[in-house]
């Protein structure tokens, strides 16, 4: 029996559709996988966060981690060959996230306002983020590890600059406040500032609460005598 067209064309038609659905079937899997892998990752850099908390980049290990995570360590070693490249992928993207708090610390805006408006304004992102991030200060202060420490030393000559020109705005014009003793105002600050974070991380509730209003008079008696208050107004760009 010779076939109709009628039916070539179903027959074309219906082999069409199944090239189709196997053509979505092949491309959608792979986007799966990659879904389930990118949810994978971040199980286990969430671990790897809770563990560098507890124990310390150094003590912490792998098998902690995959523990953490509730997964095998073959599973893990799919992903991270080893536990620097596990703090590496943390760091970075904790580091990425720093970047965006002190970008919203230093908002120009800030720099009209008098100096205890200032210092929230300053001060409240940068420990909000460390509060929310812990593993940030684990891993930036303690693990040694060589990319980390070098990115971790970009973020703190960008913060010492970005401190700087908050004080060249503010400051008083003075003798006492030329680019050297502006520098030093600034190392200063920030060395504050890191001391003061430490026992702000250490503690909760209202113990926390008190370490961030003590950091805030501190900072606030050392640089009133040198900020105009409130400080000069900028033309407009």
């Amino acid at each position: 029996m010779r076939e109709t067209s009628r039916t070539k064309r179903a027959d074309k038609a219906g082999e069409s559709t199944a090239e189709a659905a196997l053509k979505t079937a092949t491309e959608s899997a792979p986007r799966r996988r990659q879904a389930r892998g990118e949810r994978r990752i971040a199980q286990l850099l969430a671990a790897a966060a809770g563990v560098f908390c507890r124990t310390g980049y150094a003590a912490a290990s792998t098998n902690a981690i995959a523990r953490e995570a509730g997964v095998s360590p073959g599973t893990l070693y799919q992903f991270f060959p080893n536990k620097e490249a596990i703090a590496v992928e943390l760091g970075g993207q904790l580091l990425q996230r720093a970047h965006e708090a002190h970008g919203q610390a230093f908002l120009p805006e800030n720099l009209d306002r008098p100096l205890p408006e200032l210092l929230d304004a300053v001060l409240d992102p940068v420990i909000a983020f460390n509060c929310e991030n812990p593993a940030f200060w684990a891993l930036m202060h303690g693990s040694g590890v060589p990319g980390i420490a070098q990115e971790h030393d970009e973020l703190h000559v960008g913060m010492l600059a970005r401190v700087e020109e908050v004080l060249r705005a503010c400051a008083i014009p003075t003798a006492d406040t030329n680019p050297a003793e502006l520098n030093h105002v600034a190392h200063m600050v920030l060395g504050i500032v890191k001391a003061s974070l430490e026992l702000i991380l250490a503690s909760e509730g209202e113990e926390r609460a008190a370490y961030v209003t003590e950091l805030k008079a501190v900072l606030f008696r050392y640089l009133d005598p040198m900020i105009t208050t409130p400080p000069p107004r900028r033309p407009p760009r």
